[in-house]
């Protein structure tokens, strides 16, 4: 089982990556926005630039998803109830 361990923890550190990583994309993004929006007043593209912004909102929620059902498939595995779980 340690190749398991070891796939399952590169699996977690390369979502916390990624989630990072759109979460940059996305604050840049949003830079990007506010400051083309500003410059170039009502010829701006609002419209693309929000499907943009949901386009990474969407990557993010999709990271988040995996990070949860890799960490419900490692529960599992140890043996445990996801849902019966205490954060402390």
């Amino acid at each position: 089982m340690p190749f398991m361990n070891s796939a399952e923890s590169e699996a977690r550190k390369a979502l916390n990556r990624l989630r990072r990583a759109l979460e940059k994309a996305e604050r840049e993004l949003q830079a990007l926005e506010g400051a083309l929006a500003h410059a170039e007043g009502g010829d701006f593209p609002t419209a693309e630039y929000q499907r943009a912004n949901e386009s990474v909102r969407t990557l993010i929620t999709f990271v988040d998803e995996e990070a949860a059902r890799l960490q419900e498939k490692i529960l599992h595995a140890g043996g445990l109830e996801p849902g019966r779980i205490r954060r402390g």
